[in-house]
């Protein structure tokens, strides 16, 4: 089954201690931002929190607005810390090189967002840390530009932890034009920054990839591995029957309408063991669905030959108003402004 792109789910939203905090430092309380738009604020259950696309994107463009003496998305990233996975902390600390410590990536992809999809690439003398264009893809205008602004401050802090002398031989390449605030970019990151490039990338000299860190600890660099690697088997292992189900619904839409009886005799389980064998994978089946037909009404409302009446009932749902309420509650926003905006 084709995997679903990350902008059509909910995002993992752990990283909320890091706008709290960097709304502080920005001299604003950043709750009534979370009230005003209808979010939750529950560190009990951090690591379940979800958030869609348009709300994390009215976050931003708020949190920009009130912030005066600096630049919010600036902040943002040099406050962003593994607090939350303390063990791709110590990983990265104690990496031995700077090619070791770019497999953070892969875990910072699947266990916090699968927006933030850096990638390591290698030619000739040169070397890149290139952010995938799933984040500008899938924003528009200023509120992309500040969501990659947020990652490559994020990635030069964690460089200049690794290697103090980052800037000596680091260069910054941004794909959009240069932004009405461009030049507070050499000011912050202290590297040279060139705009309307064909990528968006940190560059280095190849040789510095494999150049010994002074704050490498084999034994703890190893343990911290082992940690990460063991949450990841447990996350796979605990999707499998949700990536059945999911499977049923991408093949036969019309289930989505339907009880959980009728997908229980698709895979061949009696209802109460699929609910209870969800539960035990830490899910319960209608919000399976209902985060399955969020996903299917993105990508139904990016086509624009299906009129809202015919997503409501490729959807399962009785009328278009059904639909309209439940996609408000899953966005933020209605399938029209979804749709025109």
């Amino acid at each position: 089954m084709p995997q679903p792109l990350p902008h059509e789910q909910p995002l993992p939203f752990i990283t909320l201690p890091n706008w709290v905090k960097a709304a502080a430092l920005c001299g604003f309380n950043i709750q009534p931002v979370f009230d005003a738009l209808g979010i939750e604020t529950d560190l009990l259950h951090l690591e379940d929190a979800t958030i869609s696309r348009p709300l994390l994107e009215q976050v931003m463009a708020a949190c920009v607005e009130r912030t005066r003496e600096q630049h919010f998305p600036f902040v943002l990233g040099e406050t962003f810390a593994f607090d939350y996975l303390p063990d791709i902390g110590t990983f990265l600390a104690t990496s031995p090189t700077l090619r070791d410590a770019a497999r953070v990536f892969d875990w910072v992809r699947a266990l916090i967002n699968p927006l933030i999809d850096v990638q390591l690439e290698e030619d000739g003398d040169d070397a890149r840390l290139i952010l995938r264009a799933a984040t500008e893809a899938q924003s528009s205008g200023m509120v992309a530009i500040y969501f990659i602004e947020s990652i490559f401050a994020a990635i030069v802090k964690f460089g200049r932890m690794l290697s103090g002398d980052v800037e000596r031989f680091s260069r910054l390449r941004f794909r959009y034009a240069a932004p009405v605030h461009a030049d507070a970019y050499e000011r912050y990151f202290r590297i040279p920054v060139a705009f309307a490039q064909p990528l968006n990338a940190i560059e280095l000299p190849r040789r510095q990839l494999d150049a010994p860190l002074d704050g490498g600890i084999p034994a703890l660099h190893g343990q911290a591995e082992v940690r990460v690697e063991q949450r990841l088997a447990r996350l796979s292992r605990r999707s499998g029957l949700i990536a059945a189900v999911e499977a049923q619904f991408e093949q036969y839409p019309q289930l989505l309408g339907l009880g959980i009886e009728q997908m229980a005799r698709r895979l061949g389980l009696h209802a109460r063991t699929l609910q209870r064998r969800l539960r035990d994978e830490g899910e319960a089946y209608g919000d399976l669905q209902a985060r399955v037909r969020y996903r299917f009404a993105l990508r139904d409302l990016d086509d624009p030959r299906l009129d809202l009446e015919t997503i409501s009932e490729r959807l399962g749902f009785s009328d278009r108003r059904s639909f309209t309420r439940a996609f408000t509650r899953w966005a933020g926003i209605t399938p029209s402004r979804y749709r025109s905006g």
